[in-house]
């Protein structure tokens, strides 16, 4: 067996770091067969028919979605583990407060015990791939090894995975190393480890896309947030929307939202009647993940590192996110979501069809909770949205003219506003918040800060990680401006006073007004906001009820505003992690 797993690796790659490695990992895992994922047509169609002989795999209903698949994860395994997710650096105040820290050389005897022999049965698949476009200076290249053939399908989709990516690794000679394996998807014997001090990440024991899927929150937040620092760039949770006005003017807008706070909704915006009457156009150029790089002319300039969506299908619609629906009508990959009698891909949120099966196979019983998991999820190529932009393969990426945090708060936050410069913006960004849901947490109003998106993504120490933001504010940078918004602020009845969605375009057109310096901005307690008509209002808004959304209590905001400063202050504390 060691004979013939030598010859294959040796014959993989004419890169010997990269052979040496899957020959070692295969004289671990000890593997039936290793396969070299080449990225072609004919090798995924292999795969998902050998998924679908052993059941991994259901096939839709071919009339209403071609090309479509679901799969069922196990019960237990169906969500990131933040808390068996580390960061191995050979300091502890390295990784900062913010993440669970375990010394390398323990982890790596930890995760490699694991990782013994756990293979046999099942073959190694060895699959490089590129976070963002090949031939673009901003990428980076990795090698995920993996037994699971579930994560190559969505690697597939996910990443420009195969060949062209191994050429370039060859070329460059540096990637980041990913080992996997399913194990025994026991909750009892799974972690996630990451080094990035040695650009390896080590993942066991879960097929969950966050944690199986070693290009995504892996390798394109945690362990790239600490290459951005070390090269002069930016890895951030956020997504990248262009807004095109009348006149053909484009402006790339960067955004970072938590969960639950409409970031897919936003990055596939449909403008309303009005707009789109006028001429005006959204495209999608990323709803996840942006990495931004300062260049010769001083501005950031961002791709999107990856190239698909993995989406949260519940609450998905034809009203919160048409693109998102019409997109995944074809060529998906569905994980834990309902069926319907004829064999069609559910949730809620969706329809008011009742499903057959629930996610996990049973027979729909509301008794047995929702019929799709809540975190049930889609796996798309980019290229199937109607508003994907073709700019999203632009080697040079695109130019950000703003940056946009936004949270979910009932009151206090108003619907926007604009950071007076840089370091307030960092500031901003670094006590974004949101106020949990009974369904998230059991307690209602409870506010987490959550700085810039990143709690859960950020390799390395947050104070170092803000100093890091800060310190891209130099002589001759052209830096977006930053925004903050809330959709989501709430009259004394509970009402919505932003009605959302499409809508959002109103607020944003105010933000590229003032970029381009067409509108003023009056300065209030937040930072620079509106003036009265600074909003266009439409036929679900009227004026006072903007003005509304707009209004800042000033002993509401002088609390707010203590709370973030004494956010910031233990944010930049550097801890060592328990």
């Amino acid at each position: 067996m060691n004979a013939v797993l030598k010859s294959e690796a040796s014959t993989g790659t004419s890169l010997a770091a990269l052979a040496a490695w899957v020959q070692e990992v295969a004289a671990l895992t000890q593997p039936d067969a290793v396969h070299w994922c080449d990225g072609s047509d004919a090798e995924n169609r292999k795969l998902l028919e050998t998924m679908q002989a052993d059941g991994s795999l259901i096939p839709l209903n071919p009339d209403t979605h071609p090309g479509c698949w679901l799969h069922r994860s196990h019960p237990d395994d169906v969500a990131r583990v933040e808390h068996l997710t580390f960061v191995c650096t050979r300091e502890s105040t390295a990784a900062g407060a913010n993440n669970h820290w375990m010394a390398p050389a323990e982890a790596h005897a930890k995760m490699d015990a694991l990782f013994t022999g756990c293979m046999r049965g099942r073959t190694l698949y060895v699959v490089p791939y590129c976070m963002g476009p090949i031939d673009s200076p901003l990428a980076r290249c990795g090698v995920e090894i993996t037994d699971s053939p579930y994560v190559v399908v969505n690697m597939r989709i996910m990443t420009r995975m195969g060949t062209p990516a191994l050429r370039r690794i060859e070329q460059e000679g540096t990637f980041v190393r990913g080992l996997h394996s399913l194990g025994e998807l026991d909750p009892e014997r799974r972690f996630i480890m990451h080094f990035p001090e040695e650009l390896t990440i080590k993942s066991y024991g879960s097929g969950y896309g966050g944690n199986a899927l070693l290009g995504k929150k892996c390798h394109a937040l945690r362990l790239a947030s600490w290459q951005a620092r070390e090269e002069g760039w930016l890895a951030e949770h956020m997504l990248i929307l262009g807004i095109e006005n009348p006149q053909g003017e484009v402006h790339y807008i960067a955004a970072a939202f938590p969960s639950a706070c409409g970031k897919t909704n936003l990055a596939m915006l449909v403008p309303p009647q009005a707009y789109r009457e006028a001429g005006w156009k959204v495209w999608t150029v990323g709803d996840d993940i942006c990495w931004m790089r300062p260049g010769p002319d001083g501005k950031l300039w961002a791709i999107n590192p990856e190239a698909g969506y993995f989406g949260v299908a519940p609450g998905t619609s034809a009203r919160s996110n048409p693109n998102a629906l019409t997109m995944i009508q074809r060529d998906t990959i569905y994980t834990n979501v309902a069926l319907t009698a004829d064999k069609q891909p559910w949730w809620e949120g969706l329809d008011d069809r009742v499903p057959a099966l629930d996610w996990r196979g049973r027979v729909y019983d509301p008794a047995n909770g929702p019929a799709a998991h809540p975190n049930a999820r889609f796996t798309v190529s980019a290229r199937q949205c109607p508003s994907w932009s073709p700019r999203s393969e632009d080697a040079g990426g695109v130019p950000i003219s703003a940056i946009v945090f936004g949270g979910r708060r009932a009151s206090t936050i108003p619907l926007v506003f604009e950071a007076r410069d840089w370091a307030h913006g960092v500031f901003v960004g670094a006590t974004m918040a949101s106020e949990t849901t009974a369904a998230a947490t059991g307690q209602v109003g409870l506010v987490r800060r959550d700085p810039m998106a990143m709690k859960p993504f950020c390799g390395y120490d947050f104070a170092e990680y803000f100093a890091h933001w800060l310190s891209f504010d130099t002589a001759g940078a052209q830096l977006p401006k930053i925004f903050h918004v809330n959709w989501f602020r709430k009259d004394a009845e509970g009402n919505f006073l932003w009605p959302g969605f499409g809508e959002n375009l109103r607020v944003l057109e105010w933000i590229i007004d003032r970029v381009e310096g067409r509108v003023e901005a009056r300065d209030a307690g937040p930072g620079l906001m509106p003036v009265e008509g600074g909003i266009r209002a439409g036929e679900d808004m009227s004026a006072a009820t903007i003005e509304r959304a707009l209004q800042v209590d000033a002993g509401d905001w002088e609390r707010e505003f203590a709370d973030q400063t004494l956010s910031w202050g233990q944010a930049r504390k550097t801890a060592v992690p328990a």
